[in-house]
C-alpha cells in the first residue's frame, strides 16, 4: 500500500515542503530503501526507525519498503524526517491510513525507544503549514511553544511515536498548544543590563544614542577596562523593542541554526553575538558544504560585537563588507544559492595600540610609532569606511567610578533614540523600514541639504581628513541623525561638526 505523509526540509532558514511517500509491497525482501536525494543522516535513519517501531510495540513492515522524498531534486538533510517515515511505514504495512494524516505536517527525530526528540526549524515548518492551508502540525514537545506562535494553526505536541499514532487514529486526544504572544513579550522582553551601570563615559553614551537613533555602526577605541564591552552589551537596551515580525524572523534564524534556547517560543529581546577573534570566515558569515546561519545572521535585528577588532584575521573581517552593505549573506554553491538575513548593528572595540595604553594618561605606552601604525593597518580602509562612528573611550577616572549618583540610564537614552526614529518614520514613511544609517546616495542628497556654512565645513573636512565618497555620505547621515535627536528640520553647522568629529581614525591617518 502507498501512504503519503506531509513534512518539510530546511533550505537555509526557509522550510520547503517535503512529501514522504511510503510504499510497502506484498512480496520481496524486507530491506527498506530511501530515494529522493537523502543525505547521510537521512540514510542512517532506517535502522533507527525500525528499532523505534519495534520498541514502541509495533511490527515493522515484513516486505520490501520504498520511501520516496519528494521533490527529488532538493537535498534532504537531518533527522527531522524520522517520525513521518515511521508513520508512513506503519500505516502502509497496516493497509489503511487515517483521514487526519492529510491535515497535518509532521516532523520529529526518533530515539531508539520511540521517544521524539526536538528538531531544527519548527517555526519555519509551522509558517509553511499555515501558508499551505494545513489544519496543524505534529512537532516534538520541546518545539511546540516555538511553533505555537503561528496563529490559527493547531500545534500538537508529540512525545513519542505511540502518541503520534494514537492522535492520528483518534485514540488519544491531544489539545493544541496555545501561546499568549503579549504575555511572552511582557515577560521575556526585558534586559538585565542598563547604561546606568556604566560609570562616566557620557560622551560615549551620546555617540551610542546617535548610533541607536539612526542605525549606525560604531567603533570604540580605548584602553583595557574602560567599559567598551559593557557598553556594547548595553546597546540593545536603548534600541526599540522587537516588533512581532522582527521577532519571528530572528526566532526562525535561531531555530534553523539549532540555537533557540529550550522552552523558548520567541526571541523577545534583541540578540547580541560576541564571536571570538579566532573565528574563521565560515563561523562568522556562514559557509561549508551545507550552508548554515552563523554569527552575522544570528545577530539579525540585534548587535554583532567584535572585541579585539584588529586581532581578527584580515580576510575574515573583509567578509563583513557584503552584510554591512546589503543586510544579508548570500552563499553560492554549485547546486543552489542560499540567502540568510543579516541586518545587524556592528559594534567593534579595539585598543589604540598593541599594549593598549597609548591614550591612557595613567600608564605609559610601550609601543613604538611603527608598531602602532602596523597595528591600526590590520583593519582595511574600506572596512573602516563602512563604520559610521569612531569614538574614543578614555579610562574612567576614580571619582566617576566611586560616584554614587548614576549617569545617564538606558530609559533616558532610549527615549531620545525613539523620538529621533519617529521623525525618521515621518520622513520616510512608517512602513518603509528606512533609517538614516541605511539611506542610499539618492536619499542622502534629498534629505541632507546643507547651508553655505555647512558646505564650507564639509569641504574643509573632506580636504583635511582625506575622506572618501562613502565617508562623505556617512558624515551626512550622521549629521541628519544628530539633527533628528535635536528635533531640527535642517542640518546645522553644529550638527555637521559633531558628525565630523566621530571620524576619529580618519583624523589619525
Amino acid at each position: 500500500m502507498l501512504v503519503l505523509v506531509q513534512s518539510f526540509t530546511l533550505v537555509g532558514i526557509e522550510a520547503a515542503k517535503c512529501e514522504v511517500e511510503v510504499n510497502v509491497a506484498t512480496r520481496g525482501f524486507a530491506t527498506p530503501v530511501i530515494v529522493g536525494l537523502p543525505d547521510a543522516a537521512v540514510k542512517e535513519s532506517l535502522e533507527r526507525i525500525r528499532t523505534a517501531i519495534t520498541n514502541s510495540g509495533y511490527q515493522p513492515p515484513a516486505y520490501r519498503t520504498v520511501i520516496n522524498l519528494a521533490p527529488a531534486d532538493v537535498r534532504k538533510e537531518g533527522p527531522a524526517l524520522d517520525l513521518p517515515m515511521a508513520l508512513g511505514m506503519l500505516f502502509a504495512a497496516d493497509g489503511s491510513a487515517p483521514q487526519s494524516l492529510r491535515n497535518y505536517m509532521i516532523s520529529g527525530e526518533l530515539a531508539l525507544d520511540g521517544r521524539v526528540r526536538p528538531i531544527k526549524g519548527a517555526l519555519s515548518m509551522a509558517m509553511l503549514a499555515k501558508k499551505e492551508g494545513f489544519q496543524g502540525v505534529l512537532v516534538p514537545r520541546e518545539n511546540s511553544a516555538e511553533a505555537a506562535v503561528v496563529q490559527d494553526l493547531d500545534v500538537i505536541a508529540i512525545g513519542s511515536l505511540t502518541e503520534a499514532v494514537g492522535f492520528l487514529t483518534e485514540q488519544l486526544p491531544i489539545e493544541p498548544v496555545n501561546i499568549d504572544l503579549e504575555s511572552v513579550f511582557s515577560t521575556a522582553g526585558r534586559y538585565d543590563l542598563d547604561f546606568a551601570d556604566v560609570r562616566g563615559q557620557e560622551f560615549c553614551k551620546r555617540a551610542l544614542t546617535i548610533a541607536a537613533a539612526g542605525h549606525h555602526n560604531v567603533l570604540l577605541v580605548g584602553p583595557p577596562g574602560s567599559g567598551k564591552s559593557l557598553m556594547a552589551k548595553c546597546l540593545p537596551t536603548i534600541l526599540p523593542p522587537l516588533t512581532l515580525s522582527e521577532s519571528l524572523e530572528t526566532t526562525r534564524i535561531w531555530s534553523a541554526a539549532g540555537k533557540l534556547p529550550p522552552d523558548t517560543s520567541l526571541m523577545a529581546t534583541r540578540p547580541v553575538r560576541t564571536p571570538h577573534h579566532s573565528s574563521s570566515a565560515p563561523a562568522l558569515v556562514g559557509g561549508g558544504s551545507v550552508p548554515q546561519a552563523r554569527e552575522v545572521s544570528l545577530a539579525h535585528h540585534g548587535v554583532l560585537f567584535l572585541d579585539e577588532f584588529p586581532e581578527f584575521q584580515r580576510h575574515v573581517l573583509e567578509t563583513l563588507r557584503q552584510p554591512l552593505e546589503d543586510g544579508c549573506v548570500t552563499i553560492a554553491r554549485s547546486h543552489n544559492s542560499v540567502r540568510f538575513p543579516a541586518q545587524f548593528m556592528l559594534v567593534a572595540a579595539m585598543n589604540p595600540c598593541p599594549c593598549g595604553y597609548y591614550t591612557d594618561p595613567r600608564r605609559p605606552c610601550k609601543c613604538s610609532q611603527p608598531q602602532i601604525v602596523r597595528y591600526l593597518a590590520r583593519i582595511s580602509g574600506p572596512l573602516i569606511d563602512r563604520i559610521d562612528i569612531h569614538v574614543n573611550v578614555p579610562a574612567v577616572p576614580f571619582d566617576d567610578l566611586r560616584r554614587q549618583r548614576p549617569g545617564t540610564d538606558s530609559a533616558t537614552m532610549r527615549g531620545q533614540a525613539m523620538a529621533a526614529r519617529r521623525r525618521q518614520d515621518d520622513r520616510f514613511g512608517g512602513g518603509s523600514n528606512m533609517l538614516n544609517g541605511r539611506m542610499g546616495p539618492r536619499l542622502v542628497r534629498k534629505h541632507c541639504p546643507l547651508n553655505a556654512a555647512g558646505e564650507q565645513l564639509l569641504k574643509h573636512a573632506m580636504t583635511e581628513l582625506g575622506l572618501s565618497a562613502r565617508a562623505h555620505d556617512k558624515v551626512l547621515r550622521l549629521a541628519r541623525t544628530i539633527a533628528d535627536l535635536e528635533g531640527a528640520d535642517q542640518i546645522s553647522q553644529g550638527h555637521l561638526a559633531e558628525a565630523v568629529q566621530y571620524r576619529r581614525l580618519d583624523r589619525q591617518a
